[in-house]
């Protein structure tokens, strides 16, 4: 007689849920992840619809709010890379992006997990197509300010070696990809389209082989590590010193509703 445990039949019922499934933009979404972004192009010059800039009270309890933003592709200087390490877990983390166009003005874009409402995250859930992959084009005061005044988890700002070119193209990547999941969703994965996963795609879709296969873009708390050694972060400080000197937590929490927040937040990073 074979006997099957418990735990396996789940599993294989997830297994099976998880094959049958089809990505959908139609569902009863968390309140902050309703709305996707959209990014409208004319000639050099981009308007991105729904930028969100939500008005937090605490982490779940806040109103979300959005703007439209026209910026001059050619204006465009710098990309920034975020890490946010989960506490409890060296290895895991969530990272993302953040450009910058003359001005200054700073655009955050975060490929997450979209969950529905009383759904929280799980890594094994996205393993098994439990959400749908979204792109986050949000301001500074909201991705990096949730994650530092509200959470309260230490995050940590690097600015990236890069030609201001290869920037464009990095981002105009990234707003189309938000652009076409509006009309074709698909699903999030915990290893294979995660966060820094899809950041590494977009990377190496530009320059083949910039980025090559490292289990710390499978671990994203190793992320900041694998960039540095890749000569990705513009600096010249040792890698010992690196989340010492580009930690942004403490400032960020004492200006989360300025107008110059961005400004703020890099004041005393190296090379400000």
């Amino acid at each position: 007689m074979i006997v099957v445990s418990a735990g396996a039949v789940a599993m294989a019922g997830a297994i099976a849920y998880g094959v049958s499934v089809r990505p959908s933009n139609d569902r009863d979404w968390v309140p902050n992840e309703a709305v996707l972004p959209a990014a409208e192009f004319v000639g050099s010059r981009v308007t991105l619809r729904h930028v969100r800039n939500t008005q937090y009270r605490t982490p779940n309890d806040y109103t979300p709010a959005y703007y439209d933003l026209t910026l001059d592709l050619d204006s465009i200087q710098r990309v920034w890379f975020v890490v946010e390490p989960f506490s409890g877990s060296s290895a895991m983390a969530h990272t993302f992006l953040s450009f910058e166009f003359a001005g200054p003005r700073f655009v955050a874009i975060s490929v997450e997990a979209r969950k529905e409402r009383g759904e929280a995250y799980s890594a094994v859930k996205g393993l098994f197509r439990g959400y749908e992959l979204m792109y986050v084009v949000a301001d500074e005061r909201d991705a990096i300010g949730l994650r530092t005044t509200y959470r309260r988890d230490a995050v940590y700002l690097y600015p990236m070696r890069a030609a201001p070119e290869r920037v464009r193209a990095l981002f105009v990547a990234m707003v189309t990809r938000a652009n076409a999941l509006r009309d074709r969703p698909q699903f999030y994965n915990t290893l294979t389209a995660n966060c820094t996963s899809t950041i590494v795609r977009h990377v190496n879709s530009l320059v083949p082989g910039r980025v090559p296969f490292s289990y710390r873009w499978l671990l994203p708390g190793y992320a900041d590590e694998l960039a540095f050694e890749l000569g990705l972060i513009d600096t010249d400080l040792p890698a010992d010193s690196l989340r010492a000197r580009f930690g942004v937590t403490a400032v960020a929490q004492t200006v989360p509703d300025s107008a110059d927040f961005s400004i703020a937040v890099r004041s005393r990073l190296p090379g400000r």
